[in-house]
Order: C-alpha cells, then structure tokens, then sequence
C-alpha cells in the first residue's frame, strides 16, 4: 500500500536550508512514498506566536492541520520545531473538542471568517522520522539500502521540540530516545552516543544571547567529535542552521577548530539508498561533507 501525506516543508527548508527541500523529495520518490505539498499553508511560528497570543499559534496552526484534513491525509513535516508546535496545537485542540469546545468553536469562527476549512482533529501531525520508523518501517527499509554505510559514525542531534513538545511521543521514548540510531544501524552505520543529543542546540537564544547560544552549540559539537562522531545528524533544519550554518562562528567563541558535518536525516537516509550527494544539496553545507563523502568513497560523486 502507498504511503501518502500532506506535506508540510516550513520554511527554512525552502530557504537557507534548500537541501533539504531537496533530499526529502529524493528519499520519498526512492521509497514509493507520494506527498501533496500544502502550498498554502502558513508558517507554523516557530514558537514565537504564542509569545504575543495563544490564540493566535493555535488558529495558525488548525488551519495548517485543517489542510491535511481536507485532503483526509496525516500532516508530514520534516522539522523538529514544526513538528513540535504543530503537533502540540493537535494535541491541544483534541483536548478541547472534550474539554474546552467553546475555544475550539472560537477557532473554527475565525478560520471561516478567512473562508479556510474548520479543523476536526481528524488526522495526525507526524515527523519523517516517525513515518520511516513506524509507517514504513526499519525492515522495509533495510531491505531498500544499496549502498551500506559502513564505517561511518553518526551522532544524533534530536532538537528539543521533537522530544518534549508533545505529552505523547510516537515510536520513542522523550528521555533516551532510540529511533535516530536504531534507523544509522538501518543504513549500515554507527551509532555515537553522547550527553548533548537531546538537549536543545541554542537556536531560540541566538537573536538575543548569541554567546550563549554559540556556546551551547559548540559544547554539543565538542562533545561528539570527542566520542568520535564523524559526523551530526539532525532531525531540524533550525538546529541545522546553527550547528552547520553557524558552526565558523561558533569557533570564534569557544576558541576550538571544530569542522564536524552537520547531515540533514534525509541525506543520510538517502545516501544509503544510492542517491548521489549532487541531488541531495551535499554541496550547499556551510561545512564541508567531503571529509563524509571520502569516507563513503562517493566524493567523485558530489
């Protein structure tokens, strides 16, 4: 049976993080896995909307849902932060359909004002991830792998708003999450544990406290590569963005040459299925992925 979702891209990955726009539509077409982009859908707020309004991330948000629903489809997204937010909203306003339907009638009110679609909280908001651990599965998988990535350790970078935005985490446990290793031992990989990979990368702090939040990169960073990691993986293009993107400057303040690749789980997952580096945006990193490339002997490749 074809697996099918609406897909959600947010917006950094048709911005500074394009590649992975691009991987994502490599690893899905590899695997037979149809998407329908919402292209009207909004951005999710990164967390910020509830900040001035409540109501305001929540109305946002049923529509972006209420998207999905329309098409009968579970909302896919390939995000930490949108996952996190928007499968928080769910989550809430299922509650309130029970709990609070006055609120969630105050929702639907101002969504047919704009002449958008009521939300019914009749379908899923689900992660890439957990579509290929739990919809597609690890053994389906691993049966689809070509090029085996051996010798390559992969340390995870969860992103918090994947982990803890939710009551209920599918396929994983919030504390010591598994499925980010369990899918590198997948693909021929080797899992690198260490203490910072379900902690949160400093993002939200970078527009206000940017020492701080370089610091809690470049801790992050350190950490791994002195595990041995040969490279990060991430679940989030924000977390991509100031791990990888931001990485140079993060140097500056901890005063430590690091130069550890930051792959979008996307990437990865996709190099294993024998797509080249060229079509998966390798090429766009702030840090160079050779020294990962080389590893795999796919540089020529890139």
């Amino acid at each position: 049976m074809t697996l099918k979702y609406a897909y959600f891209p947010g917006c950094v990955a048709q911005g500074a993080c394009r590649e992975l726009y691009m991987s994502t539509q490599a690893l899905t077409q590899a695997l037979g896995i149809e998407l329908i982009e919402l292209k009207k859908a909004s951005c999710c707020g990164s967390g910020t909307f509830k900040e001035d309004s409540q109501l305001l991330e929540d109305t946002v948000n049923a529509r972006n849902i209420a998207l999905a629903e329309s098409l009968n489809l579970p909302l896919l997204t390939h995000c930490s932060t949108c996952q996190g937010v928007i499968g928080h909203v769910d989550e809430q306003l299922k509650k309130a359909q029970q709990d609070n339907p006055a609120y969630l009638e105050q929702i639907n009110g101002l969504l047919k004002q704009e002449g958008c679609s009521p939300y019914k909280g009749t379908t899923e908001v689900k992660h890439l991830l957990w579509a290929l651990v739990g919809d597609f599965g690890l053994d389906e998988l691993q049966k689809r792998v070509t090029r085996q990535l051996s010798g390559l350790k992969c340390a995870a970078f969860y992103g918090c708003y994947l982990l803890r935005a939710q009551d209920h985490l599918p396929y994983d446990d919030a504390h010591n999450p598994q499925s980010m290793e369990n899918l590198f031992t997948t693909v021929g990989a080797r899992p690198i544990y260490y203490r910072g990979r379900t902690q949160c990368c400093g993002w939200p702090l970078s527009s206000y406290a940017t020492e701080t939040s370089f610091k809690m990169a470049g801790r992050h960073i350190q950490e791994a590569i002195d595990a041995g990691a040969d490279c990060m993986v991430t679940p989030c293009p924000l977390c991509h963005l100031n791990l990888d993107s931001r990485q140079p400057e993060v140097e500056k303040v901890i005063d430590r040459k690091l130069g550890l690749p930051v792959l979008h789980l996307s990437q990865l997952v996709a190099l294993a299925l024998g797509i080249s580096p060229k079509q998966l945006g390798m090429e766009r990193h702030i840090v160079s992925t050779r020294p990962v490339l080389e590893k795999l002997n796919l540089y020529a490749l890139a």
